[in-house]
């Protein structure tokens, strides 16, 4: 008996969904910046220093490894874990017969820097909290890749850093120290990761207040309060703040026209026009011109 093919017109439903029904906010926002785990060195009893704009995550083998940023010195014993996200320029010292790995965590400059800029320096993780039963497990995974490296090692490696960077927010947002306004606390926020999922998924879009807190099922009020609280801004400026955002990245990326990109993010090109020029502080033309000459890629549109 043959059976017959199943009919999929309608998607099936997804398995992982946010706590309040919509998309996982978190994947959203990190697919947009399009993060991505890349190379991975090991090093052993040295000094290295990095950079301004490396973002990086460097775990321990053996001995001890001092990392120094600009939140302060960190000792990590054997097992401990040091997410530099936001791309400070720091300084890692291994200890006698220390060895450690250091991955490097790409994204898209533009997307990125405003985002991850909300981190903390370094997000220091240990590997014998209870917490983090994870940490030793991909510890011993890179080791057994780096080692043994097999075919697909390189895409595991880039793998294993997306799940301990993901696995690092997650744990430093629920040690409480995550205080401060920002797109994190939105995202883990059970009414408005949603929200935020969808103002990422379609920044063209004439979001409208009452849009919003139907998704976020709450009154107008009780929404537009709690998005301020949380976010730092109106939900109406972090609209906006997307849509120019959005424009910006294309304005780098791509050799559309100023018009195309414009309807591409809602406005006409004249509405358009004004509203990047009092952000950036240049028409998008000019401005687009001037970054591509300078070889340079500002963060974000100004609040």
């Amino acid at each position: 008996m043959t059976e017959k093919p199943r009919n999929f017109a309608v998607p099936p439903e997804p398995l992982i969904r946010s706590e309040h029904g919509g998309r996982d906010a978190l994947s959203d926002v990190l697919q947009s910046i399009h993060l991505r785990g890349g190379e991975v060195v090991r090093s052993y009893d040295t000094t290295a220093r990095y950079p301004s704009g490396a973002r990086l995550v460097h775990l321990v083998e053996h001995g001890t490894v001092r990392v120094e940023s600009s939140d302060g010195p960190v000792e990590l014993a054997a097992g401990d874990m040091a997410l530099l996200a936001r791309g400070d320029a720091h300084t890692v010292r291994g200890g006698a017969k220390a060895s450690w790995f250091t991955g490097e965590y790409l994204a898209e400059p533009v997307a990125a820097a405003p985002l991850l800029g909300v981190l903390p320096g370094a997000i220091v993780v240990r590997g014998a909290l209870e917490d983090a039963r994870w940490l030793p497990l991909g510890l011993t995974l890179m080791i057994t890749e780096v080692n043994e490296p097999r075919p697909g090692s390189r895409v595991m490696v880039s793998r294993l850093l997306d799940l301990l960077f993901i696995q690092a927010l997650r744990l430093w947002s629920d040690s409480g120290r995550q205080t401060d306004p920002g797109w994190l606390r939105a995202a883990l926020d059970p009414a408005l990761g949603a929200v935020l999922s969808a103002i990422h998924r379609a920044p063209e879009r004439d979001w409208q207040v009452e849009d919003l807190a139907r998704i976020a099922a709450l009154s107008r009020s009780a929404f537009a309060t709690r998005f301020t609280e949380v976010l730092g801004q109106s939900p109406g400026a972090y609209v906006l703040r997307q849509r120019l955002e959005h424009a910006a990245r294309l304005l780098l990326t791509t050799t559309e026209q100023v018009g195309r990109i414009a309807a591409g993010v809602g406005y006409s090109e004249a509405a358009f026009s004004r509203a990047f020029t009092r952000a950036y502080g240049s028409s998008p033309r000019a401005w687009r011109a001037s970054v591509r000459a300078r070889g340079e890629a500002p963060t974000s549109a100004p609040t």
